[in-house]
């Protein structure tokens, strides 16, 4: 009830909810199953299933579809441990977007400036947390869609390597790079919700072992001065040493544009011939570009992911986590479309995001930490390897302990046995 009224003030500010369950989350309250996740709120990205609602996936066109049969992998997960589903949260349409900036459904508020974006296209999950709406926020990361967010917002954003959560049920945008992603407010609650939706345990390796390094070159540049200075912040709490110039950064993020633009448009192609008009007019512009990749691109860019990916798993061999910036500066306002960073002008879409999206080519596991700067969160990214998303949880962890990210509210305990009458 408490969580429910939260939501009821928080709502009409912010915008997170597309859908809120209050009823059936009440009488789902009376009957919890044990597990680590008894009684935790969680609140989900609006394109995975829920049973017996309708998923919208940000898009008004969707408004007329049946409810769904079933819940998604990721939701019947999440019920299972014994978390309360509060609601389908706001989102750019299909998942194409940075800034959940919606002409269907308003754009989601960031908490810390309510005239600033939330960031995308994870956004209302994402604010949903940082607002203390919800304890936990599950969204979907194609390009950097659950770290952006994360980073403007001001918690832990997670996007686990490639297919280590399942996205059965869910409205997929571009199939070779989505994935599922968490966001929270501690790392705690982020390795236990990742061992829920990953039927595993989370080990904790020890920090003193790990190898960390900085991201040289491109990515050490390109960013507002105090985000490079925050990014060095974290690099040092973490002890790292030296710096990798990783190669061709920017063809890795050229690839990730076009593979995301063909397989996007692709999925959707049904509504572009049956539907375009109504369309949000950002994601109309971005679809219809992708239905002009031709083919020669499109196999080009997976050309390069497969050499990058190959070059990639060799230098990342020197390291456990690479630290880089996750946005080039904090939020910007809605409705802005250019941002100037050192001197120059670029849309925004070129700018958000330029150090997430050669990750994401390649199916790298990488969390965003939160870090304030001038009373505004940022993020600075651990990237790891295939796999290595324990390793991240462990830097996070020890950066909370340490004082270098500050963490939300208390961490997930597992509750104790019931008694049984």
């Amino acid at each position: 009830n408490a969580c429910l009224a939260e939501i009821d003030t928080l709502q009409p500010q912010l915008n997170l909810f597309t859908t809120v369950f209050k009823d059936r989350v009440l009488e789902e309250a009376t009957r919890l199953p044990d597990g680590p996740l008894a009684g935790v709120t969680v609140a989900v990205k609006d394109l995975f299933d829920v049973q017996g609602v309708v998923t919208l996936a940000g898009s008004s066109i969707f408004s007329t579809n049946a409810p769904a049969a079933a819940d998604s992998t990721v939701v019947r997960r999440l019920r299972r441990a014994g978390a309360l589903i509060m609601g389908a949260t706001n989102m750019d349409e299909f998942a194409y977007g940075f800034t959940t900036e919606n002409s269907h459904y308003g754009p989601t508020h960031n908490p810390h400036d309510p005239s600033r974006v939330a960031g995308g296209s994870s956004g209302g999950s994402a604010a949903a947390v940082a607002s203390g709406a919800v304890r936990i926020g599950i969204g979907t990361d194609t390009n950097g869609s659950i770290r952006i967010p994360a980073a403007f917002c001001g918690v832990l954003g997670l996007r686990p390597t490639l297919g280590a959560i399942p996205t059965d049920g869910s409205v997929l945008f571009a199939p070779s790079l989505d994935s599922v992603g968490l966001l929270t407010r501690s790392a705690d609650d982020l390795r236990t919700v990742f061992s829920v939706l990953t039927n595993s345990a989370t080990m904790q390796p020890e920090i003193n072992a790990l190898r960390v390094t900085r991201a040289g070159g491109e990515l050490a540049q390109g960013a507002t001065p105090e985000v490079l200075e925050a990014t060095e912040r974290i690099a040092s709490a973490l002890g790292a040493v030296g710096s990798l110039d990783l190669p061709a950064v920017g063809l890795a993020r050229a690839a990730a544009i076009v593979i995301t633009a063909a397989e996007g448009a692709d999925q959707h192609q049904q509504l572009l011939r049956t539907s375009v008009d109504t369309l949000d007019p950002r994601t109309r512009g971005r679809f219809v570009a992708g239905m002009g990749v031709s083919a020669t691109d499109y196999l080009a860019a997976q050309r390069f992911r497969r050499w990058w990916q190959h070059l990639m798993s060799s230098v990342l061999g020197q390291t456990d986590i690479v630290v880089l910036p996750t946005v080039a500066c904090p939020a910007p306002l809605i409705d802005q479309e250019m941002i100037e960073i050192e001197g120059i002008t670029l849309p925004k879409g070129a700018v958000l995001g330029r150090f997430t999206q050669p990750f994401s080519l390649i199916g790298l596991p990488a969390l965003s930490v939160p870090v304030t700067v001038d009373g505004l969160p940022i993020g600075v990214q651990l990237v790891g390897r295939p796999g290595g998303e324990a390793t991240l949880i462990a830097a996070a962890t020890h950066l909370e302990a340490v004082g270098a990210i500050r963490a939300g509210r208390p961490a997930i305990s597992v509750p104790p046995t019931r008694k049984t009458a």
